[in-house]
């Protein structure tokens, strides 16, 4: 037995084409991978924005009446600032006759900067303490507020009760608000003040630990004595007298500067700062406030000794275990207005504080040798005391803050911006559908009145022009529809290099259905246009009726569809044009498309005298309207839009002929239809480029440019491509925002779409069936052909360039079943 052994032979160089198909698909998958990019970056910027606002991981549990069985006595009855040396307790209260005043919730863009300008006035101190997501928000407050002075603390990222929170997210919080308050004013802190919380004999089992665990990495937790409840805005009066402490106590004093209206505080807060001073208080920060007790000469400690773990320091007292503010000499100034000459180091973290804190690896602001505080040439007053609890952020602590910053910033204008837009686009659309059921309403009136004419009937012969390559499945259903016409036709089958033997059945197919008057022409593969263009050439008459080779029209399509030139100014007439294979789901949701977008569509672009396009599978033109405008152009992929815009430019108009119909195979495959759709949508976007001078011609071609130009432009291009970021909105409002009502809302455009659709399937005598595919087809569908848009619009930016596609045929579109 003996075996041959194929020759090898040279290697086949690929076609042109193969080459063109290669490069067209190499260049296509980077823009798929940069549209999804996009919208994964959008994605990105929502949930960054929705994270700022609360609405992403937001948690508004807030814990009330539990036990406080575990936390000690000492603790619950002791001073404003809780420290924890190597795992013990230690309260500190505030001296007499000071107050520390302090600013909860904010920054706020209103009101922020109006405390500021008071505190300045007065030469008063105060600490804020901040929500880091409004940090990050306005973070220019932030660095006005350290630059004035002001000491800040941190008030957690999102405002959430964390004795609700795991530990994983107690430590992202923390860490979050230190990295805004890094890249807004190159600082972090030390101090703490939880949210909800408020005098010490409010601590309960939950939220002890959190404190504990907070003071282990070195924060200081800041609670208050006295408490304005100026959140409540039970007016100016009752505000400044709820803040005043009794007898000559010292207090921490609570304010808000944010989280809602805060204008009686914005008043009362000049009157309170007048009446204090007048009874002989001074102001000072919370670092300051430590800084007093540790210069003061100690004179009492309880509990420290007695083995409970607690300590507690009292007005001008500091035991031994207490925590350790700073190196502050005997004598130092840390009241009353801004110190002068205090020590760099004052506040400084305890030097057996446990690392990985806030502050490792940092220095504190201010620390340089010979900082002062009082008030410079500037105007600005510097004060290492009392913004002791400060660190000057460094390394990647800083570089990541202002990453985060930036990022915000950037959601902060993309989020909003894009909201208003698409609120622009969402009324757009509702208008657009309002406009197109009146005007279609309208046309159906209009062109089925019985007394309605185009003028005298057209009963002369036309030439039926039918392009094919690789047609071989369809061609045979094509001519047999053709054969059985009410209206005289000639027929020329262009077939443009088909190496499937498109000619030979097409031959076949007129001989056995009787057609005498069928014209078969090959000419090498040069596309659709040039096809039909050489069909133009070799008409015999002077109506031509263009159709795709995979199309069936009904007995009485060519005669409905040439009656329109009985009026001399109708250059052009588009056909109404119906999915033949519609049992399939992608079949049904094309047939929805077709009856719903295009023909509502066409019947309002008819009566605005500005139909953009005429589909290739039915459309009839007079012959020398097609020659003035030199025949069908190669210059883009969508000849069909390119030469209907071409004859509006030339003065001729163009209508839509609804009883002319035919059946088309629309794509079976979500491949092929993404190829359609994607070269439709490109070839659309050359052709409007192509005629962008139409916008300031006058005249008919001014017209289109000016009525029929935006329309297109705004609802077939800009419209769609904002469309999905409807859905992402739509989707993230329900998993983030309300979910009833954004499904509400969906439900409320839905069955406007439905009424659309309902009143197209009526006019045009359709099987309401179908739009029970309209939920589905509005989850899937849509999104694909956004998609597509979206991929066209980037391949046009970059100048990409496609060729024209050919998709395959099954054929079994036949004759017109279920034609009404």
């Amino acid at each position: 037995m003996t075996t041959t052994t194929p020759s090898r032979g040279r290697r086949r160089a690929p076609t042109r084409m193969a080459r063109a198909r290669g490069k067209a698909s190499a260049l296509q998958r980077p823009r798929v991978i940069l549209a999804l990019l996009l919208l994964l970056g959008l994605t990105c910027v929502m949930l960054l924005d929705g994270y700022l606002r609360a609405e992403v991981g937001g948690d508004e549990r807030v814990r009330d009446g539990a036990s406080a069985s575990k936390v000690p006595d000492k603790v619950l009855n002791g001073g404003p600032i809780l420290t924890f040396r190597n795992g013990k307790p230690v309260t500190q209260t505030i001296p007499k006759k000071t107050i520390v005043l302090t600013f909860d919730d904010g920054p706020n863009p209103t009101y922020t900067p109006t405390v500021l300008k008071i505190l300045k006035k007065y030469d008063v101190p105060a600490t804020f303490f901040l929500v880091g997501s409004m940090v990050s928000r306005y973070p220019d407050i932030v660095k006005q507020m350290v630059a004035q002075g002001e000491e800040v603390g941190i008030h957690t990222f999102t405002h959430v009760d964390l004795s609700y929170q795991s530990d994983a997210r107690i430590k992202r919080e923390m860490q979050q608000t230190q990295l805004a308050l890094a890249g807004a004013a190159g600082i972090t802190t030390t101090l703490f003040r939880a949210p909800y919380s408020s005098e010490t004999d409010a601590i309960d089992n939950y939220s002890y630990p959190v404190y504990k665990k907070l003071g282990a990495e070195g924060y200081t937790s800041v609670f208050v004595d006295t408490d304005s409840d100026d959140w409540k805005q039970p007016g100016v009066a009752k505000i400044i007298k709820w803040a005043t402490p009794s007898g000559t106590s010292g207090s921490s004093v609570l304010f808000h500067d944010a989280g809602g209206v805060r204008s009686q505080t914005m008043k009362a807060l000049p009157k309170y700062i007048e009446k204090m001073k007048a009874k002989g208080y001074t102001f000072t920060t919370v670092s300051g406030a430590i800084a007093k007790n540790t210069a003061a000469r100690p004179v009492t400690s309880t509990g420290a000794a007695a083995g409970t773990g607690t300590g507690t320091v009292e007005a001008g007292a500091k035991p031994s275990s207490a925590p350790t503010a700073g190196a502050q000499p005997s004598g130092a100034s840390t009241t009353g207005s801004r110190p002068s000459g205090a020590p760099a180091t004052v506040g400084g973290r305890p030097s057996d504080a446990p690392t990985g804190g806030p502050a490792d690896g940092q220095t504190t602001v201010g620390s340089a040798a010979g900082g002062t505080g009082g008030t410079n040439q500037s105007g600005t007053r510097r004060t290492s005391v009392l913004q002791g609890a400060h660190r000057e952020a460094t390394g990647m602590t800083l570089y990541e803050g202002k990453a985060l910053v930036y990022a915000v910033a950037v959601a902060e204008w993309v989020v909003p911006g894009l909201a208003a837009g698409l609120t622009v686009v969402g009324v757009a659309v509702m208008s657009r559908f309002g406009m197109m059921l009146i005007l279609a309403r309208r046309h159906y009136r209009q062109r089925n009145k019985r007394r309605f004419s185009w003028g005298p009937t057209v009963t002369r012969p036309v030439t039926v022009i039918v392009p094919a390559y690789n047609e071989k499945e369809c061609i045979a259903n094509t001519l047999e529809s053709l054969a059985k016409s009410t209206h005289p036709i000639e027929v020329i089958v262009v077939d443009d290099g088909s190496s499937d033997g498109t000619s030979e059945i097409a031959r076949g197919a007129a001989r056995s259905f009787g057609m005498t008057n069928v014209r078969v022409i090959r000419q090498e593969n040069a596309g659709k246009p040039a096809a039909l263009n050489n069909g133009v050439r070799s008409a015999s008459y002077d109506i031509v009726v263009m159709m795709d080779g995979d199309t069936v029209f009904e007995p009485d399509t060519v005669r409905h569809l040439v009656q329109p030139f009985a009026d001399p100014e109708v250059g052009a007439v588009a056909g109404n044009a119906k999915v033949g294979n519609r049992n399939t789901i992608i079949g049904a949701w094309q047939h929805i498309e077709y009856v719903m977008g295009f023909n509502l569509d066409r019947r309002m672009y008819d009566l605005l005298r500005c139909m953009p396009t005429i589909p290739g599978a039915i459309g009839a033109f007079r012959r020398e309207a097609v020659l003035q405008v030199g025949g069908m152009s190669e210059d883009t992929l969508a000849e069909d839009t390119d030469i209907t815009i071409a004859m509006h430019r030339e003065g001729w108009r163009v209508v839509y002929q609804e009883h002319a119909k035919a059946w088309t195979e629309a794509p079976a495959s979500l491949k092929q239809l993404w190829s359609q759709r994607y070269r439709w949508s490109y070839g659309t976007m050359q052709a409007l480029w192509k005629h962008r001078k139409s916008l300031t011609d006058k005249g008919p071609s001014g017209r289109f440019g000016r009525v029929g130009m935006p329309l297109v432009v705004i609802f077939q291009i800009i419209t769609p491509v904002f469309a999905p970021l409807i859905d992402v909105f739509t989707v993230y409002s329900m998993i983030f925002v309300d979910f009833w009502a954004s499904l509400a809302m969906w439900f409320a455009v839905l069955g406007i779409q439905l009424l659309c659709a309902a009143y197209a399937f009526r006019l045009d005598k359709e099987k309401y069936r179908y739009l029970l595919m309209m939920p589905l087809q509005q989850l899937a569908y849509r999104q694909m052909m956004y998609l597509v848009l979206i991929h066209s619009s980037i391949t046009a930016l970059t100048g990409g360039r496609l060729r024209w596609q050919k998709l395959k045929r099954t054929g079994e579109v036949g004759t017109p079943a279920g034609a009404s």
